[in-house]
């Protein structure tokens, strides 16, 4: 086929799209990107009107209307849900006289985990979708472009294209081909062990733990978990940013990708934790409680989320943005990476600079963390 067939185009909604030829693209390897859960964000109001993320994907189809590739990408009129932080590059483009929003974001909206950005069927329509994005910038006065938690393996797909890399640090947890969590545990320092030890069993003491994936999330694990999420929610960000229709969506559309931890006592549960389950990796996304429990947020996100990735063979546990204090429970630190298109030149080379500044001190960081990691030494 020509390329003079192909058509480059914004479409309304991800929604627009039959799932099975978007998931095509890559949404049946990651759950972030997938139909189910940027529509389920769609038809909750999680996204659209009124939220400052507007849906514009950005997509290439052929003669006949068949989908070939697409970004996942939202007009924003803010820099809030995106875990990557622009908010000073914001200030300076406005202090030049200048408006920073408008902007184009290419993510999955609310979730700093990683994932493709560029969805194709064809490594080659890459390029054209990038130009896509960088004209709708032009044409619609976006001041830029934003891809963010791109995973590593397309990041030379938006080098050749000459948009700037970002990196930063998350902390993750690897699977080595552990047994189980005792497996796991003799891998780290003696005093470390123990500590960890200490932690599940205090964290345990006068509740029960369980898990819920499919059929088994039933709505009023949906409505005690809507509480623990609108407190964290409240104290995080002031606002919730997914509305509790998005979670029974979820629930429906992919449930059995998702395993929701709650934690109760006599009186029904006081804590509970969201992780999705994709091909390679478990991600732990929400957590909340109405109770204060010691160290039952690290066995519920960080203690159960291993457990689960060593029972599925899962090679690593991605539980969320920023987080120091997962060091000493055994998650490394790992950089990320985001691109970003700058449609003023001289906007781009004073941002260009600051990033080859803010990577060396990154992978200084990641050193430094790298040393202090609890596993034993030698």
């Amino acid at each position: 086929m020509s390329e003079s067939e192909l058509t480059v185009r914004i479409a309304p909604s991800v929604g627009h799209f039959d799932a099975a030829q978007w998931n095509a693209l890559g949404g049946d390897r990651n759950p972030f990107i997938s139909h189910e859960f940027l529509t389920s964000l769609e038809d909750s109001g999680s996204v659209g009107s009124g939220t400052g993320w507007d849906p514009v994907p950005i997509v290439i189809t052929d003669a006949d209307g068949q989908l070939l590739a697409a970004l996942p990408s939202y007009a924003k009129g803010h820099s809030q849900g995106e875990y990557v932080f622009d908010h000073a590059w914001a200030d300076a483009l406005q202090r030049a006289g200048r408006n920073y929003y408008p902007k184009l974001q290419i993510a999955a909206p609310f979730t700093p985990a990683n994932g493709p950005r560029l969805l194709l069927s064809d490594p080659m329509h890459a390029p054209h979708l990038l130009k896509g994005a960088e004209v709708v910038c032009a044409q619609n006065g976006l001041s830029s472009a934003h891809a963010t938690f791109v995973e590593p393996e397309q990041l030379e797909l938006f080098e050749a294209e000459d948009w700037l890399i970002r990196s930063d640090i998350q902390f993750h947890w690897l699977n080595r081909d552990y047994d189980g969590f005792e497996g796991f545990l003799s891998s780290l320092a003696s005093r470390k062990r123990k500590n960890l030890r200490k932690e599940r069993d205090a964290a345990k003491q006068g509740l029960r733990i369980e898990r819920f994936s499919g059929d088994d999330i039933r709505p009023e694990h949906w409505d005690a978990f809507w509480v623990f999420y609108q407190d964290t929610g409240a104290r995080k960000w002031g606002t919730p940013y997914l509305t509790r229709a998005a979670f029974t969506l979820l629930g429906e559309r992919m449930g059995d990708q998702m395993v929701l931890i709650l934690a109760s006592d006599d009186g029904g549960p006081v804590a509970g934790a969201l992780n999705f389950v994709g091909k390679d990796a478990i991600y732990g996304r929400y957590w909340g409680c109405t109770r204060d429990v010691r160290f039952l947020h690290f066995e519920l996100c960080y203690y159960q989320a291993i457990d689960i990735a060593i029972e599925l063979g899962l090679a690593r546990v991605e539980a969320g943005a920023q987080g120091g204090h997962k060091l000493a429970r055994g998650y490394e630190p790992v950089q990320t990476y985001s691109a970003h298109y700058l449609v003023d030149s001289g906007f781009r080379e004073a941002v260009a600079d600051f990033l080859e500044r803010e990577r060396q001190g990154v992978a200084a960081d990641q050193m430094f963390l790298g040393q202090r990691t609890p596993f034993k030494k030698g």
